[in-house]
C-alpha cells in the first residue's frame, strides 16, 4: 500500500519537473543588475485566496496530524478510513492520522426537493447507499444542532428536530402527564470567527400528537429568532445489521450534547409486541427521546430505555415506527382540553404584603 508521505513526495517531484524551462527572453541578460523597483501594491493575497478557493473546488482539504495537508477528492470513506484520488491513484488514509477535513460544498449538500420530494414532515436521504460513512465526531458537528433537551416539571429527556418549522420527535413518557414543556437547543454562532455555540431555551412548545403504545410524541417549538431549525434525516429504507456502528446524542441526567458510541447488538428484540434495536451505546436517564444515528448521519432509532443496573443494554425504537407515527399523526392528535391530557400548573397568587415577615424579624426577639 502506497503511503501518503511517499505519494506526496513523488507528486511534488513530478510537479517540480513539470515546470517549463525559462526561455531566452526570460533569462536575465548579462550586465549590471537593474535598478530596484518600488514595491508593487499587495495584490498577491487575493490571488492566493482565489487559488485556495479553486483548490477547494477541485477536492477536499485534508489536514493531517503531522501538520501537512493535501487537497484531493474523497472517493470512499468509512468510520475508520478514507480513500482519496491523488494524482489518479487511490490512496488509503487512516482517520487517526487526520486532524480535520474541509469538504467541498457541493459534496455536503442535499437539496430539499431530493430529500423531501413529497412534502412529508420528515426528510430522508434520497440515495443513502451512495452516501459515504463518516466518523461520529464529524457527524456530531453536522447534526448536533438538531438535537434538543426536553424538560418538564416532572423530569427531562431528549429529542430531535425533523422539520425546519420546529417539529420534533421525543418519547411519550418524557412528556407524559405534562402540559408545560421547555426545550433547550444549541446553535452555532457564525457572526464571529470564534463560532461559539449559543444556548437557547424555548418555552413556546406545543404538543401535536402522542402515541403511548409506541412511546412516541410529536411536538412543535417556535424559533427564537425566526430562522429555520436545523434538521436530521430519518432513515428511509431500513438497513440494520448486528455489529453495525452507531452513536447516540442526548442529555443523560441533564448533561446536554452527550455523545456515546457502540454497535447494534440485535435488530429484533421483542418487547410488548414491538421489536426494538438493542445497542451497546450507553443509554441513561435523560437520553430518552434522543436520536440513534448510523455512520451515514441517518436517525435509525429513538432511544427510549435501558435495563437498570446493567451496562451496554440500551434500546431504541426503529425508524420505521417513527415514519408510520408521523404519517398517521392525525390519528394520535393531542387533545389539550381532555382533563386526562396532563397537569395544569396555575400561576401562584400575587403577594399582598411586602416587607420582612414577623417570624423572621430578629429585632423583636
Amino acid at each position: 500500500m502506497t503511503t501518503v508521505a511517499t505519494l506526496l513526495s513523488s507528486l511534488c517531484v513530478a510537479l517540480v519537473s513539470a515546470q517549463p524551462a525559462p526561455t531566452a527572453a526570460e533569462k536575465p541578460a548579462a550586465g549590471p543588475a537593474p535598478a530596484a523597483k518600488a514595491p508593487a501594491a499587495p495584490a498577491a493575497a487575493p490571488a492566493k485566496t482565489e487559488k485556495a478557493d479553486a483548490a477547494s473546488e477541485k477536492g477536499d482539504i485534508i489536514a493531517m496530524t503531522d501538520g501537512t495537508s493535501l487537497t484531493a477528492p474523497i472517493i470512499k470513506e468509512n468510520a475508520d478510513t478514507i480513500w482519496v484520488d491523488l494524482a489518479g491513484k487511490p490512496v488509503e488514509i487512516a482517520r487517526s492520522k487526520i486532524k480535520e477535513i474541509t469538504r467541498r460544498a457541493a459534496s455536503s449538500s442535499v437539496s430539499e426537493e431530493d430529500a423531501n420530494p413529497t412534502g412529508s414532515l420528515f426528510r430522508s436521504l434520497p440515495n443513502a447507499a451512495a452516501v459515504p460513512e463518516r466518523s461520529p465526531k464529524e457527524l456530531a458537528k453536522i447534526h448536533g444542532e438538531a438535537v434538543i433537551m426536553v424538560s418538564t416539571p416532572g423530569g427531562l429527556g431528549s429529542g430531535f428536530i425533523i422539520h425546519p418549522e420546529g417539529f420534533a420527535i421525543t418519547n411519550a413518557h418524557v412528556i407524559q402527564g405534562e402540559t408545560k414543556l421547555r426545550t433547550t437547543l444549541f446553535r452555532l454562532d457564525t457572526s464571529s470567527d470564534a463560532q461559539n455555540l449559543r444556548r437557547f431555551e424555548i418555552d413556546d412548545v406545543e404538543i401535536i400528537a402522542v402515541n403511548n403504545h409506541l412511546d412516541l410524541a410529536l411536538i412543535k417549538i417556535k424559533s427564537p429568532d425566526g430562522k429555520p431549525f436545523p434538521t436530521v434525516y430519518v432513515q428511509g429504507a431500513e438497513e440494520l445489521t448486528a455489529g453495525q456502528d452507531v452513536f447516540a446524542i442526548g442529555a443523560p441526567l441533564g448533561l446536554e450534547r452527550t455523545l456515546t458510541t457502540g454497535v447494534i447488538a440485535t435488530t429484533q428484540r421483542n418487547m410488548d409486541g414491538l421489536t426494538f434495536i438493542q445497542t451497546t451505546a450507553q443509554i441513561n436517564p435523560g437520553n430518552s427521546g434522543g436520536p440513534l444515528f448510523n455512520t451515514k448521519g441517518e436517525v435509525i432509532g429513538v432511544t427510549n430505555m435501558k435495563l437498570m443496573f446493567m451496562e451496554g443494554l440500551g434500546f431504541a425504537i426503529p425508524a420505521r415506527y417513527v415514519r408510520d407515527f408521523i404519517r398517521n399523526r392525525d390519528a394520535f392528535a393531542y387533545d389539550k382540553n381532555n382533563p386526562n391530557s396532563g397537569h395544569n400548573y396555575n400561576a401562584p397568587p400575587p403577594r399582598q404584603n411586602f416587607g420582612k415577615a414577623p417570624q423572621l424579624d430578629d429585632s423583636k426577639n
